[in-house]
This record gives structure tokens, C-alpha cells and sequence, in this order.
């Protein structure tokens, strides 16, 4: 069965753990456009742009690419990218256990796929990127510790808009549950298909999780299910050739038949006029 293409990071020596890295983007660049084909991490992803154009496109959303402007991708998450020569900033990728110490932090950020910079944070943004890279490139004594503490200051300003941004009804418990919820999809989507089996999961009654969701987003758990079912078979329609039944049957459908009207009743499409379509 064909995967959806995954990149892994890669050590810069062969007697190296490949943990995090930085690259200053007008030298990986080179006076050329990026191009990246729909594909999978298994760590996690960031662009931070000081300048650039082109085309990003995160789990089948499409961002703005534009100057003052942040990246983020979860591990598992699908993107295909076009950033045009001349752009500015900063490529970081990094493995979760790199950074296990702020893990509810790093949550809460990679919660939302895309920032527009404020225009008060973009110098101490900056000034945080400029010291990172200097400290990867060096590699002195405990640069590691170095990074991970700027990298904590470089969340919390992002924690600090997104925060900003959220309606004032939504409270802080209501959104790191959830989170924790988005979490538990990436790892139980394909045999948890109940609200009440993620309730359990959250120590939680189905009525308290619906209450979460209807806070912070608006909508029933159920429907939140339903998107991310939808959301994972459009990753393996499009980025891999593999038939609809094997992609029903990863998804923890037996009856292919009721996948198909289960896709087509979310999406208007089947799952083969979809990818016919979109691909």
C-alpha cells in the first residue's frame, strides 16, 4: 500500500541525531523558487517569512504568503509550497522530543497553522530567529539549551497573539481541552469514531465535550470527528495512488460502500471524482 511521501529531517553528519535545524532562506534559496509537492513531516515544521510571495496550502487550506508571516505545521500534517526567489527568513524543523520539556506550550501554538506577525513583536521575533541560527551555527557549549530556551520566548509571543485573536467567550480550560481533543484524532480516528469514546479519553461527559466544542468552535464534537475522518482521507486520496478500499479500511471502515456515501455526503464528491478533480 502506497503512504503519502513523508520527509524526515536529516543529520548533518553521519555521527549526529538529526534533533533541529535552521536555514536562513536566501541561501537555501539561491536565487531560485521553492518548490515542494503535496507531502507529510514526522516533526515539526515552521517558515517564518520577513519578505516572500507564492503559494502555501496546509491540509488542503490555503494561506496567504506574505511578509511578517508564520508557518507552523504538526507532525502528520500535509502541505504543498511555492515561495518565489528573493524571499526572507527562516526554515525551522525540529523532532517533538527536541523540545518535550514545554510540550503543553508547543500544543497550544501549533494549535493554529498560520500567523500574521504583529507589528510590535516582528523585532524581538527577529532579534529571537538571528540568535537561534547564531547558536545552531556555532554549536557551543549546551547550544541546545541555548535554542530551547529562545524557542520558549518565540511561543509565548505566538501564544500571546493567538490568544488575542481568540473570541473573548473562549476560556483558557475550554481550549486546551480542545486541543488535547485534535490531539487524541491524530492517534484514534481510525477504531474512535464516538463523541462519548473521546469524552472517556478526556475524562469528561459527552455533554461537557460538546460544550467545549460548541464554546471554542462552534460546532458538536461529532461534526469535529466527521471533518477530521474527511480531512485524512483527502491526505491519502491525493498523495498516494492507493485504492479507496485500503484507504476506507486505514480509516477503520469495513463497509466501503458506506465510506464512499460517508465521503460524498461531506465532500458533494466520491472519493474517486475527488481526487479526479483535485489532484
Amino acid at each position: 500500500m502506497e503512504k503519502i511521501p513523508v520527509r524526515y529531517m536529516e543529520a548533518e553528519r553521519p555521527d549526529q541525531a538529526a534533533a533541529f535545524s535552521i536555514r536562513d532562506l536566501r541561501g537555501l534559496l539561491a536565487g531560485k523558487d521553492m518548490v515542494q509537492p503535496l507531502h507529510r513531516h514526522e516533526f515539526f515544521y515552521l517558515l517564518i517569512l520577513k519578505q516572500g510571495s507564492g503559494h502555501h496550502e496546509i491540509d488542503f487550506i490555503s494561506y496567504p504568503v506574505e511578509a511578517h508571516s508564520v508557518y507552523l505545521m504538526r507532525p502528520g500534517q500535509v502541505h504543498q509550497l511555492t515561495l518565489k526567489a528573493g524571499a526572507a527568513g527562516y526554515l525551522i524543523a525540529f523532532h517533538p522530543h527536541f523540545y518535550y520539556q514545554h510540550d503543553q506550550l508547543l500544543r497550544k501554538v501549533s494549535s493554529n497553522n498560520y500567523y500574521q506577525l504583529a507589528e510590535d513583536s516582528c523585532k524581538k521575533i527577529w532579534t529571537l530567529l538571528t540568535y537561534i541560527s547564531d547558536e545552531y551555527i556555532a554549536k557551543a557549549d549546551r547550544y541546545q539549551e541555548a535554542i530551547r530556551a529562545q524557542l520558549t520566548v518565540f511561543f509565548i509571543e505566538l501564544a500571546r497573539q493567538h490568544s488575542r485573536q481568540l473570541p473573548d467567550h473562549v476560556n483558557a480550560y475550554a481550549q486546551e481541552r480542545l486541543e488535547e481533543l485534535y490531539d487524541l484524532f491524530k492517534t484514534h480516528i481510525a477504531t474512535h469514531k464516538q463523541v462519548s469514546q473521546y469524552a472517556a479519553l478526556l475524562h469528561l461527559s459527552s455533554y461537557q465535550l460538546n460544550a467545549v466544542t460548541k464554546a471554542t468552535v462552534g460546532k458538536p464534537c461529532s461534526a469535529l470527528i466527521n471533518e477530521y475522518i474527511i480531512l485524512e482521507a483527502k491526505r491519502h486520496l491525493l498523495a498516494t495512488a492507493n485504492q479507496v478500499a485500503a484507504i476506507a479500511d486505514q480509516l477503520g471502515y469495513e463497509d466501503v460502500s458506506y465510506f464512499i456515501r460517508f465521503f460524498k455526503k461531506h465532500t458533494g464528491h466520491s472519493p474517486e471524482v475527488f481526487r479526479t478533480r483535485f489532484k
